[in-house]
């Protein structure tokens, strides 16, 4: 029982860690390391103060990949500073053997948190969380999982 307990309290590590990463990336400041997306179509509305990013989009920085169909990318006009993110459209987000899984991921700054919906599920080589909606609250660094479900794999010593 608490080699199960200890199991659990790993994976749930396991996924902070995941989602903070992935936090960096949506942040675009986690230690000042350059973020590179690529798109086969960008279009900038300067007057609203948006960028949309469409077909095979791909946001890396450092280890981290995310992958999209549809990115959108709200800013302030004073400092540019990211608002909200939204991507759409079989979202991905890869660090070495950790993925998350969902058809959408929103970032919000206001009230820094992000949330995967659409059959999300973070992987983390044979282990798994999954839900109908994982919520990470940037700030006090908790994560909610809705109708959980998770998969540990046991391993012998």
């Amino acid at each position: 029982m608490l080699k199960v307990l200890f199991t659990v309290r790993i994976l749930i590590i396991l996924l902070s860690f995941v989602l903070f990463d992935s936090m960096a990336v949506f942040c675009y400041a986690v230690n000042e390391t350059p973020i590179v997306i690529t798109s086969q179509t960008l279009t900038v509305d300067s007057k609203n103060n948006t960028a949309v990013f469409e077909g095979g989009v791909v946001a890396k920085t450092g280890d981290i990949v995310i992958y999209s169909d549809k990115m959108e990318v709200s800013y302030s006009d004073v400092q540019g500073k990211i608002t909200s993110i939204h991507a759409s459209g079989k979202v991905r987000v890869h660090k070495e053997e950790r993925a998350i899984f969902s058809e959408e991921a929103h970032y919000s700054g206001v009230e820094e948190k992000i949330t995967f919906t659409g059959a999300p599920k973070v992987v983390d080589g044979e282990n798994m969380i999954s839900g109908s909606e994982i919520i990470y609250f940037i700030e006090d660094d908790r994560t909610v999982v809705r109708e959980s479900r998770v998969i540990i794999k046991q391993t012998e010593e």
